[in-house]
């Protein structure tokens, strides 16, 4: 590892010390106000964004950060820039579940970076501390904490009635969001399984361990194609709309890059070329996961099929 990626590992090990002891606890589930991108900040969220400022502050004054709660923060001239979401996961954290991560990435200071130009990427496991490390044509690495390489196992299977796979529904229309994804939730549900836990991070990841097939979250692409569900989807977001934004998957998108995992977005578009720093509805990505690219390939069909019938439910 490089300078840079020691200090990322670094500030997720701090970030997820200072959690590990609120996990499930009642305090963590207070809210303490709303983050820059509309979400509920909870109070397991400010006790990491809390850390994340004296550290930023304390060790690294010459750069800047972007994270969930704060928006973009630290030297206006910054030698690099990283993307931080202290808590991927935060309503499974404190419910004290293992699906949360740590996240975090690092840019160049450019005038408008994107996703492409992210240079490495860490992502931990906030519970059990599984480690997830790439670097921009370096590669990547996956350890326990004990330091022992987890397997890279990313699925070979490509049958969609027996798919394990993640979706996201945090401030998403519930109907809205099964009718797009309907023929995918019924194919796999007795042979496969569908989950929502909480953290495309974790999810992610485990589909570079091979324990889930596919992740798939695809808000901003129905809202594309069909303009009038953002009113629906502000409904559910109280006033916002609450997709994955970059800090959500800047990191593992530089660690799939690396480990040749297919990621983009709704029509297998690459997300290179999306803007890294924001978390309005106009910066909010769409994003398909899978363990091969011919189940990628399967799944993008069946999502583009469930966005172009869409209509016919508003018809009804």
């Amino acid at each position: 590892m490089d300078h840079t990626t020691d200090i990322l590992v670094d500030l997720c090990a701090r970030l997820r010390e200072a959690v590990l002891p609120a996990l499930g606890r009642r305090a963590a589930r207070d809210h303490a106000g709303i983050a820059v991108g509309g979400d509920v900040t909870f109070g397991i969220d400010e006790l990491a964004e809390k850390l994340l400022v004296e550290y930023m502050r304390d060790q690294l004054p010459t750069w800047a950060f972007y994270s969930e709660d704060g928006g973009l923060q630290g030297s206006p001239d910054p030698e690099l820039i990283l993307i931080v979401d202290p808590i991927d996961g935060t309503r499974p954290a404190a419910a004290g579940f293992e699906m949360a991560c740590v996240s975090i990435a690092a840019v160049p200071p450019l005038s408008a970076p994107t996703m492409g130009d992210v240079v490495a990427g860490v992502v931990q496991e906030i519970k059990g501390g599984d480690l997830f490390v790439a670097e921009k044509g370096a590669g990547f690495s996956m350890k326990r904490l004990s330091g022992a390489d987890i397997p890279f196992l990313p699925t070979d299977r490509t049958d969609l009635d027996s798919l394990f796979w993640t979706l996201g529904f945090r401030g998403r229309p519930a109907v809205i969001l099964a009718s797009v994804l309907e023929e995918l939730i019924d194919m796999s549900s007795v042979g496969g399984a569908a989950f929502d836990v909480g953290s495309a991070t974790w999810s992610v990841t485990r589909v570079l361990t091979g324990q889930l097939d596919a992740y798939v979250d695809i808000g901003p692409a129905i809202i594309e194609a069909h303009p009038w569900v953002e009113a629906e989807f502000r409904r559910v977001g109280r006033g916002n709309v609450l997709c994955n934004s970059p800090y959500d998957l800047a990191a593992v998108h530089v660690l799939c890059r690396e480990a040749g995992v297919p990621i983009g977005d709704a029509a297998g578009r690459p997300l290179d070329g999306k803007p890294v720093l924001g978390s309005g509805a106009e910066y909010q990505l769409a994003c398909i996961v899978a363990g091969n690219q011919a189940l990628q390939d399967s799944l993008i069909a069946v999502v583009l099929r469930g966005i172009r019938d869409l209509r016919a439910v508003r018809e009804q």
